[in-house]
């Protein structure tokens, strides 16, 4: 199999159920900007962060690619034949209890903070303000175009990595500065 198809070539693409739409149709941007935080995060692991934060990270990865899958997916058919492209309430508990776990051990907030600090945490600061820009689009979709779970997930994601971006300052040493 060849990576180009050439399909595309006339700025067009096909979602799963075989629609072409144009790559400015607002579902392709919305999982665009899905892609664009996986890849964010995927340089945020480059970082070597340390491994409990890894390995939230690496599923949050994988859940993003089912995330995608399902904005690529208008007739809502995918989810229900493969099993790894769906996510569920039990995936935004995990989130939670994530962010619980980690949040424990920071101090509590008393002012915003400033992004920034070791790489890991500046990268995952990043992907919190790529997972907010990924949120507006999908919201922007409307309710009916995705599954509830899929903007009660993005929202708790964005949480999750403010959290994990502030536990790597933290492990790494680096104080946050207040704003």
């Amino acid at each position: 199999m060849r990576i180009y198809t050439k399909t595309g070539d006339e700025g067009d693409t096909a979602l799963f159920d075989g629609t072409r739409v144009s790559k400015t149709d607002p579902r392709v941007s919305a999982y665009g900007e899905v892609d664009e935080l996986n890849a964010w995060l995927g340089l945020a692991r480059a970082q070597a962060p340390p491994t409990a934060i890894d390995e939230v990270l690496a599923a949050v990865q994988r859940d993003l690619f089912a995330l995608g899958a399902m904005l690529a997916d208008p007739a809502h058919r995918i989810a229900s034949r493969v099993e790894k492209a769906s996510l569920t309430s039990d995936d935004v508990t995990r989130l939670e209890g994530a962010i619980d776990r980690f949040e424990a051990d920071l101090p509590p907030l008393r002012r915003f903070i400033l992004a920034g600090g070791c790489p890991a945490g500046a990268f995952l600061h990043l992907a919190r303000a790529v997972c907010r820009r990924a949120e507006r689009a999908i919201v922007s979709l409307g309710r009916e175009a995705v599954a509830p779970v899929v903007i009660v997930y993005v929202n708790r994601l964005s949480d999750l990595l403010f959290v994990l971006a502030r536990a790597a300052n933290r492990q790494a040493g680096v104080t946050e500065t207040e704003w």
